[in-house]
């Protein structure tokens, strides 16, 4: 089904969820994999609806699964400038959050100190 959207996205990005706080960290190896393997650009920690969001420790494992050369987003109860400099350097590309005002003034006033 993954490669069939990936066609049908036709050179667009594709984002795989995983919704990792449901799955054993065996499941989300063998997802990441298969999400990479089927041509998507990025595998996802969350939609953010279940029982947690985004996790530093399953940001780590996907970036173990996938390398350095495959994108992971970290989606999911991130609210906080500090959060994101953390799931960045966990191994986060891209940063899924609904509080990005708060966090852009967070950044606004640590870089003017």
């Amino acid at each position: 089904e993954i490669e069939a959207v990936v066609s049908c996205a036709q050179g667009r990005l594709v984002k795989v969820i995983l919704e990792c706080c449901l799955l054993t960290d065996e499941e989300k190896i063998a997802g990441a994999k298969i999400v990479k393997d089927a041509g998507a650009h990025f595998v996802k920690t969350s939609t953010g609806l279940s029982k947690w969001g985004a996790r530093l420790e399953d940001v780590i494992l996907l970036r173990q699964a996938v390398g350095p050369d495959f994108g992971v987003k970290a989606s999911g109860g991130i609210r906080t400038y500090q959060q994101v400099c953390s799931f960045v350097e966990a191994g986060a590309d891209r940063i899924g959050t609904s509080a990005g005002l708060k966090i852009m003034e967070e950044f606004r006033i640590s870089s003017s100190s």
